[in-house]
């Protein structure tokens, strides 16, 4: 903002040195019109305004080139303005993404951990189950070992002790093979469900990982390419920096060029001031010389009446007289530093006792 200031202020400037540039012109032209004798200053003027246009024609083009590279480095400022906005936005969502993914994947060793206690507390359920099977066998074995042992004992007796003996030993063995069968049955049934369990929770677990590694990745990779992102806009800035440093070198050569304007443009009303005190002089000293001369060819034209006269010619001398200027322009500093002209006046008295005054 502070170089937009700085170029419209100097704008100003520009267009204010044209006006005067431009009054100075119709000054002179109105001049010119008026008459005035064509002198050997007025090219030198010519020529040295000449001079201050180019100098002017050049300040234009550099400002016109540097206000060129401020819009284009405005423009790619804000280009990577909106692209590290947007880069910005994106890392915001995947860090966003990534927490929400950190959080199932909590969950999930959560589960997992549950998971693994379920396990074991099957394992052992399994095992003790497996201790009380292998007791009751071998209950079941030692009371029919009991029961062999008593009728081994009991001989007095008419019984057919070794078939009921067989009979009872068939129906264990059949009550252990079926409950054999059910706790093998029980196991493997449980034993397949954790599996599934096991194997489910595993893919989970392994798909987790998969996306929990694949945003650790995407989070790198935006890292990176912020990292660069940030490295072009610090270039940026620098870039920037030196574009406002070359344009406030800019704006100081074209103050300093302006204040040389200023300057000439002084210098050329001073030596226009001086010129017009000098042609007021001239157009004074043009005025006496015509009053004298017009005054001559009255006494040549009135040679003939005067011969045989006598004539008495008074001669006075005004000092402070001022004649009215033909342009109507006035300078402060000629009426201030030259001296007025003096004016004569001739009074003639003939013999017939006429008398009149001549300038």
């Amino acid at each position: 903002k502070s170089l937009n200031n700085r170029f419209a202020s100097f704008i100003d400037k520009v267009r204010f040195l044209e006006q005067q540039n431009k009054m100075l012109e119709t000054k002179l032209e109105l001049l010119q019109g008026q008459g005035v004798t064509r002198s050997n200053v007025e090219p030198l003027f010519e020529a040295y305004m000449a001079g201050l246009r180019r100098q002017m024609d050049l300040v234009n083009n550099d400002k016109t080139k540097l206000d060129g590279e401020l819009r284009n480095m405005q423009g790619l400022v804000e280009d990577y303005k909106h692209k590290y906005e947007e880069e910005i936005n994106k890392r915001n969502n995947l860090e966003n993404d990534f927490v929400i993914l950190k959080k199932d994947v909590d969950s999930a060793y959560l589960v997992k951990a549950d998971l693994e206690d379920k396990v074991g507390a099957l394992t052992d359920e399994i095992n003790f189950l497996r201790n009380i099977y292998e007791e009751e066998l071998r209950e079941l074995a030692a009371s029919i070992k009991d029961t062999s042992v008593v009728v081994q004992m009991d001989n007095s007796r008419s019984l057919n002790m070794e078939q009921i003996v067989a009979e009872v030993k068939a129906q264990y063995e059949e009550i252990a093979a079926r409950s054999r069968e059910e706790a093998e049955a029980w196991y493997k049934n449980k034993f397949d469900q954790m599996s599934v369990q096991a194997s489910q929770f595993g893919d989970e677990l392994r798909i987790v990982k998969g996306e929990v590694a694949e945003v650790n990745r995407l989070i790198s990779r935006l890292q990176s390419e912020i990292e660069a992102v940030k490295a072009q806009r610090a270039g940026l800035e620098n870039q920037l920096a030196e574009a406002e440093e070359r344009g406030e070198m800019a704006v100081k050569e074209a103050k300093a060029r302006t204040r040389d304007l200023e300057d000439a443009l002084q210098r050329a009303k001073q030596d226009m001031a001086r010129q017009l005190r000098e042609y007021q002089d001239l157009m004074n000293l043009k005025l006496a010389l015509d009053i004298e001369i017009a005054t001559y060819r009255k006494l040549l034209e009135g040679e003939e009446d005067r011969i045989g006269q006598q004539s008495i010619l008074n001669i006075q001398a005004i000092s402070n007289y001022s004649p009215k200027s033909t342009n109507g322009y006035h300078s402060n500093s000629s009426s201030s530093s030259s001296p007025a002209p003096k004016l004569l006046i001739k009074t003639i008295e003939t013999r017939d006792n006429s008398r009149y005054s001549t300038l």
